[in-house]
């Protein structure tokens, strides 16, 4: 593959996966001897906002849920006791400290739509994206767990079609709130005694089935007017929300490149659909690299890592995922009877197909190890399989995940993104100020 040194038309986007927690990408990653576990030390949040605006990132985000998993074997025994890959501190705590210590950095935070109200969620983002002066995003999920909805008073997660039709009106009425200010309404005239012109400060008054806000919002329009929209559903109605309201998707790690360009093309008609430019959504593509000066160095490794996991740890994670415990049930249909609305159709549907290619249940279908599903090989090499990818239009860029924290992210940044630059398939300084701009390169 040739590798150019000019800018090529397209530029690729990456943006970084990160939990407050042990783990983000591999269940043993938090024993290895390189990995921290001072997730609770704000100097570690500051230290990753660093190094992603050195290697000058789109941004990062947040995975979150609200509780504490207990879908496999129906316990939090297993994520506790082996390192499970579960939120410990509220993203919205974090993110202000490593927008303190940047200036370009996108800064993105995970907020159910299914289970906060929208002024909330309004005024929390609209609050991050004027403190970051126009770096905030909102990746946008609609939660699949009844222990989280339990968390918020509720009985149960709300069917899969209606969580989306509810997260349309939640994005409609976050809007509305967003615009409830116009544009420098501030005057400041200390003379006059004039603070601000309350001629442009209005009512949302938002009512739809579910959702019902009042406004005006409390905090005034930010940099970016509002902050940037992103979204991971993979079922037919998640693209459709996608399709209207995205504007970065993070596609499913591990998916071939065809699957992936087939993905990139349904986005790109739906978008058309929704009377959208299909630009306006970038579809990123998530990775977990594991590098290694030598390729039989990054395979030891990745065997070293294969060996720190407890061997349950992928079911655990497919049954939170599907929505059941598939150590009790043996086919989809199983899972599909006993999840109720819990768990992501794509997920199950993905685990059925491999079930029935390969004649194993679902169990054995789930039980993969988490180095399958990563990039093995050196700088070079990894850089390679970028390029591929993202020439080939299967994604506009790329979600990387960690092994190990914070060495794969590192790694990566020392390594691979130096030789994405050097290929003119990555930025090598920031032309905006914020996220959006960033996207819009």
């Amino acid at each position: 593959m040739e590798k150019v040194a000019k800018m090529s038309k397209r530029s690729m986007h990456l943006v970084a996966y990160l939990k407050t927690g042990p783990s983000v990408g591999h269940f043993g990653g938090w024993r290895h001897p390189e990995a921290s576990l001072e997730m609770f030390d704000p100097r570690t949040y500051e230290h990753l906002a660093r190094l992603f605006e050195a290697a000058k990132f789109d941004g990062i985000f947040f995975a979150d849920a609200l509780g504490v998993i207990e879908t496999f074997k129906g316990s939090f025994d297993h994520y506790l006791r082996v390192g499970g890959q579960t939120s410990y501190l509220d993203p919205m705590i974090v993110l202000p400290l490593m927008a303190r210590v940047t200036t370009h950095l996108g800064l993105g935070a995970t907020i159910s739509s299914s289970l906060h109200h929208p002024y909330q969620t309004a005024r929390q983002l609209a609050s991050l994206d004027m403190i970051s002066n126009g770096r905030a995003a909102w990746n946008v999920v609609t939660s699949t767990t009844d222990v989280e909805a339990q968390n918020v008073g509720l009985s149960g997660i709300f069917p899969h079609d209606e969580r989306y039709d509810r997260a349309d009106e939640v994005l409609e009425a976050c809007t509305a709130l967003w615009r409830s200010w116009d544009s420098d309404p501030f005057v400041f005239d200390k003379e006059a005694g004039i603070f601000a012109d309350p001629a442009k400060l209005h009512h949302a008054n938002y009512e739809g089935r579910w959702i019902k806000t009042r406004g005006p919002l409390g905090v005034p329009r930010s940099p970016q007017g509002q902050p940037v929209i992103m979204q991971a559903g993979a079922s037919d109605r998640g693209r459709q929300f996608a399709a209207r309201w995205a504007e970065m998707i993070f596609a499913t790690p591990g998916t071939d490149k065809e699957t992936m360009r087939a993905h990139a093309e349904d986005m790109r008609h739906r978008l058309v659909a929704a009377g959208r430019d299909p630009s306006a959504c970038k579809l990123l593509m998530g990775i977990t690299p594991i590098i290694g000066e030598t390729e039989s160095i990054a395979r030891e490794r990745a065997e070293y890592l294969d060996s720190l996991q407890d061997p349950q740890s992928d079911i655990a994670y497919a049954s939170t995922n599907s929505g059941a415990d598939l150590t009790r049930y043996k086919t989809a249909e199983e899972i599909i009877r006993a999840r109720g609305h819990q768990g992501s159709h794509s997920a199950t549907e993905t685990l059925k197909r491999k079930a029935l290619q390969e004649n194993m249940s679902v169990e054995r279908a789930s039980a993969k190890r988490q180095v399958e599903e990563a990039l093995i090989g050196t700088p070079s090499m990894i850089a390679d399989m970028l390029e591929d990818l993202f020439l080939s239009r299967a994604c506009d860029g790329f979600i990387l995940r960690p092994m190990t924290i914070p060495t794969s992210y590192e790694q990566f940044c020392r390594a691979v993104t130096p030789e994405l630059q050097r290929r003119g398939l990555f930025r090598k300084e920031y032309s905006a100020s914020t996220l959006r701009g960033h996207l819009q390169d």
